[in-house]
């Protein structure tokens, strides 16, 4: 009886132990490897960190593209983008740095809204360890230390736009007007490519003489560019031609010209290629835009920073050269036909 009554109990234990192996609800054992991590499903990936990026303004569509590709880039190595818009306000973009900088961020990205002032915002992050890097607009003071600045080459790029000008008016001449923004070093470099142009043009003494009539600050802002247009047709009534440093402020102008009823006689030249400055060009508002790429900007930022991270040597600038685009280049652009 004993050695029966031993037996049960064995037999009982033995029960009990694979029971133990079940699933916890029926005390049935489980698929083989159910409980072996990763083998029905792929773990979520680990995130390496998070990046910052304060635009100059998410008003302008240019620098959400440049957002929205630096944040894919940036998944596929397995960092987030944190996005916000400095509003074109250097103070704003100031307390946005230094909110990084308590988040505790892996990189800084930037398009400064003032290309000297943020300097101590920059200077700030570098003294927590935490690398700074640009694109489109560059950092042009010396208080704070970029890794790597990643741009359009805006001074290619406003040399193309004054070959553009001396092409549609060179023959003849005239005065033209600049819609400008002085305070980007951006728009500056392009100004400045524009002008060697227009200057060289001049000094060939071939075909007509252009004037500057008036360089004024549109801010890159379509309604600051509209009121300063506005005010410049009003005081140059034989206006021949704009340069407007970018698609919004292009719009604002010929929105001008519109209300003042000259647009067949004064013709704009814009900057960047954006979706509504490549639909101006294609239904005759602007004659063309030496146009940026803030797709590749965007991508490029990111490989920058992701060798940075792993100890690889970056360029301190890396220039994307812009390419004129016409009315011809718009009738065959995939982007218009979405």
């Amino acid at each position: 009886m004993r050695s029966l009554a031993i037996t049960v109990l064995s037999v009982a234990l033995l029960t009990l132990t694979a029971c133990g192996k079940g699933d916890g609800k029926d005390g049935t054992p489980p698929p083989d490897g159910a409980n072996e991590p990763g083998k029905d499903a792929k773990p979520a990936p680990q995130s390496k960190g998070t990046i910052g990026y304060s635009a100059l303004t998410l008003r302008n569509p240019f620098f959400k593209v440049i957002a929205d590709h630096m944040t894919a880039e940036a998944k596929k190595h397995g960092y987030e983008v944190v996005v916000v818009s400095g509003e074109d306000d250097v103070k704003r973009q100031t307390d946005q740095v230094e909110d990084f900088i308590v988040r505790g961020v892996s990189a800084i990205v930037l398009n400064p809204c003032d290309s000297n002032s943020i300097g101590p915002a920059i200077k700030k992050a570098n003294d927590a360890g935490i690398p700074v890097f640009t694109n489109d607009i560059k950092y042009s003071g010396t208080e704070g230390a970029v890794v790597c600045h990643v741009a359009t080459d805006n001074y290619q790029g406003g040399k193309l736009a004054g070959q553009a000008m001396v092409k549609l008016i060179g023959d003849s001449g005239g005065k033209i007007l600049i819609v400008h923004k002085p305070a980007v070093e951006s728009c500056q470099m392009r100004v400045k490519g524009f002008m060697e142009i227009v200057d060289a043009h001049n000094a060939s003494g071939t075909g007509g003489k252009i004037e500057v009539a008036a360089t004024l600050d549109g801010d890159g802002d379509r309604d600051k560019g509209f009121k300063v247009s506005q005010d410049a047709i009003q005081s140059n009534t034989d206006l021949v031609a704009i340069f407007a440093i970018n698609d919004p402020s292009a719009l604002g102008a010929y929105a001008a010209l519109e209300a003042a009823g000259t647009t067949d006689q004064v013709k704009i030249i814009g900057f960047d290629g954006q979706k509504i400055g490549k639909e101006a060009i294609l239904q005759g508002k602007i004659v063309c835009d030496p146009i940026q790429f803030p797709d590749r900007i965007g991508r490029k930022t990111i490989e920058m920073i992701v060798k940075h991270f792993n100890g690889e040597e970056v360029p301190a600038e890396i220039l994307i050269p812009s390419e004129l685009y016409y009315q011809k280049d718009a009738q065959q652009d995939p982007e218009l036909k979405e």
